[in-house]
């Protein structure tokens, strides 16, 4: 199915162009209404990040979705994983998230959740897709949807989250830096750790807006590195402005990504008893991590980048633990979507289960050298140059040099006019050589 309007992660682009606007999300809410509410009494819930635009945006949806004859429960600003919670334990028939993830505030989007609280399937947003561009018809006025405003919607996740981990656990005695990014999880994270015993200092935890992962949060990691270093704290935990990807800080400042963290937690879960299956990762994945899973017993599949894929991998092998380097990591024994606070516990549960520090934890996996770089195409098309004969025997070539001790990865990126080359090895300088050679070959073409 070509769809029209939804991309790899819902539909996202800059406020005030293309689907952003007021005028598109009032069609939105209406469709989504019409394919996701045909049952008496359906409602769907609604959250957002910190962004500006958020208001905007979820003003507009509400009306096409009341026009619908849908009932509206509101969440104010959630992280993402929170309001797939929520959708579940209020038996919402979706939950709607207000977000642009790790973009700047001028950015933002739309994401769906089934009444499950997972990813929308593909068939249900082409069905909404072919709403859309139908005439907006509201139901009669008896039939018009309700608004309400769920006011303990925070309250609620923070006690979920805590429940993720054993009950009598704690943190007391560790000092923890949490990096909010100024966004959906500033009045909920700094919380969950403190309840549960850790000191907590907290920084991009004071949203006005406009500043939304702005030198903050888990894609400008080096604010989580100054932060740690100075509180002479024994980690960080570094949240994106949705909250579904997580990195983390040791005390030397070294940064853990989401490879490491699913490292940690799979050894942690094989010592306490509770690990079923292998872990699945993308075609990113550090081959380091690879080879570390296989000296203790656990197999590595991959899938293409995305978290939709490794949930999709995850519920066909019945496995329970998955991610990639970004910091999207699922602990499908714990919650049905990617989760930056719960996957930051089960790794400080580790820490007190083990009595280790995070950077013993993560020692036993060393990663390869890898590098990435992209290439802008001009006036080529990505599929001519991923057809094209001398890029084949350049990859060969490379693919060979490496001799089975390293990973060539050449892929289109879905979002933008670019081929990203990535190269991974033992070899530092042999990586660096052989990725401008193979993106120069890459730059003559394109």
């Amino acid at each position: 199915m070509d769809r029209k309007y939804f991309g790899t992660d819902g539909i996202r682009g800059r406020v005030g162009e293309g689907q952003i606007t007021p005028g598109f999300m009032l069609q939105l809410g209406w469709a989504a209404g019409r394919v996701l509410g045909k049952e008496p009494g359906s409602k769907v819930v609604i959250g957002k990040d910190t962004r500006i635009s958020g208001y905007l945006l979820e003003s507009a949806l509400e009306a096409g979705l009341v026009a619908a004859g849908v009932d509206i429960h509101l969440l104010g600003p959630m992280p993402t994983p929170g309001i797939a919670y929520l959708a579940r334990t209020l038996h919402a028939q979706a939950g709607i998230v207000i977000s642009a993830s790790h973009n700047p505030h001028y950015d933002n989007g739309i994401k769906f959740f089934s009444g499950a609280g997972n990813k929308l399937s593909d068939d249900l947003e082409f069905a909404i897709e072919q709403e859309i561009d139908k005439p907006l018809v509201t139901v009669s006025s008896d039939k018009l949807g309700k608004a309400y405003r769920v006011d303990d919607a925070a309250g609620r996740y923070i006690e979920f989250c805590k429940r993720t981990i054993h009950w009598e656990m704690h943190f007391r005695g560790m000092k923890v830096v949490v990096d909010c990014a100024n966004g959906a999880t500033y009045h909920i994270a700094p919380h969950v750790f403190e309840e549960l015993g850790a000191e907590v200092v907290a920084i991009g935890a004071k949203p006005n807006g406009l500043n939304i992962n702005a030198g903050v949060g888990s894609t400008h990691i080096e604010a989580l590195q100054r932060a740690v270093i100075d509180e002479q704290a024994d980690l960080g935990v570094a949240l994106d402005g949705d909250g579904d990807r997580l990195m983390m800080v040791d005390a030397d400042g070294s940064v853990l990504d989401g490879d490491d963290i699913l490292y940690i937690i799979a050894c942690s879960r094989i010592e306490d008893g509770t690990m079923e299956g292998g872990v699945v990762g993308t075609k990113m994945t550090n081959l380091g991590l690879e080879h570390a899973l296989q000296r203790i017993g656990l197999a590595l599949e991959r899938t293409d980048v995305g978290d939709r894929f490794i949930m999709a991998r995850l519920q066909e092998n019945a496995w329970l633990l998955g991610g990639e380097p970004s910091g999207h990591i699922i602990c499908r024994d714990r919650t049905t979507t990617g989760d930056g606070i719960v996957s930051a516990l089960q790794v400080m549960a580790a820490i007190y289960r083990s009595g280790k520090s995070l950077k013993e934890l993560r020692s036993g996996m060393t990663k390869y050298p890898q590098l990435l770089q992209n290439v802008k195409l001009r006036e080529t098309s990505a599929d001519e140059i991923m057809a094209s004969k001398s890029l084949c025997a350049a990859l060969r070539e490379v693919e060979a040099e490496l001799g089975g001790t390293g990973r060539v990865l050449l892929r289109p990126s879905g979002t933008e006019p670019l081929i990203r080359v990535m190269i991974e090895g033992r070899d530092g300088e042999q990586v660096k050589a052989l990725t401008r050679q193979l993106a120069s070959v890459v730059e003559q073409l394109a």
